[in-house]
């Protein structure tokens, strides 16, 4: 007599069902957030790409050393940067600069501001309603030689740029008072050249 195989009972029979059921929902919950997080990569680098002001030029680098800050400025340039100096007023590279452009930190090469929010404040100095994104700039409290004002620092270079106050034009009413020595200018037809080339949609607008 031929022992044929027994049939699992039904209870058996009901728990695979069950397991198979919860592994394939298992296997599809991972095929989803597999999915959902190659699709938020894509989406962040698209965003990257296409955000001129919260993008990072090729030229932008890290703060070089304080030997190689002594190599790298001019006496002026480091005083002003390095010493929290100030230049003398009207008799500075930018303050009476028209050009269209951007500014960018002298110690790294951070784009700070643009020519389009450049105004003549008459102070001497070149002159900002705003920088090119506010993450751009620190704010520090200055209450040196007897005052109480808000210094304006590079965010990556940690570079003293000058000060901020709120005396300005426009909605915000703020003027950013900067050192031409804190920064180095690139006119508009030089920035793709120079690896700034996405800040060229700024003017083009305002053609």
């Amino acid at each position: 007599m031929i022992n044929l195989p027994k049939r699992p009972a039904p209870r058996s029979r009901f728990l695979v069902v069950i397991c198979v059921m919860v592994l394939m929902g298992l296997i599809g919950a991972q095929m989803f957030l597999n999915r959902a997080g190659a699709q938020k990569q894509e989406e962040k680098k698209v965003q990257t790409t296409t955000d001129p002001l919260s993008s990072v030029p090729p030229a932008a680098t890290t703060k070089p050393t304080d030997k190689e800050l002594k190599q790298k400025l001019t006496p002026e340039q480091y005083y002003v940067t390095q010493k929290c100096g100030t230049e003398p007023p009207f008799n500075n590279a930018y303050w009476n600069n028209h050009t269209p452009g951007i500014y960018v930190d002298v110690v790294t090469g951070e784009p700070l501001f643009t020519s389009l929010d450049k105004f003549d404040s008459g102070s001497g100095w070149p002159s900002f309603t705003k920088p090119i994104a506010k993450e751009k700039v620190l704010e520090k409290s200055d209450r040196t030689l007897g005052m109480n004002r808000t210094e304006v620092r590079g965010a990556k270079s940690d570079a003293h740029l000058g000060h901020v106050f709120d005396d300005g034009p426009g909605p915000n009413g703020l003027r950013y008072c900067v050192n031409s020595a804190a920064l180095r200018f690139i006119p508009v037809e030089k920035l793709k050249e120079e690896g700034y080339g996405q800040f060229l949609p700024l003017f083009e607008r305002k053609k």
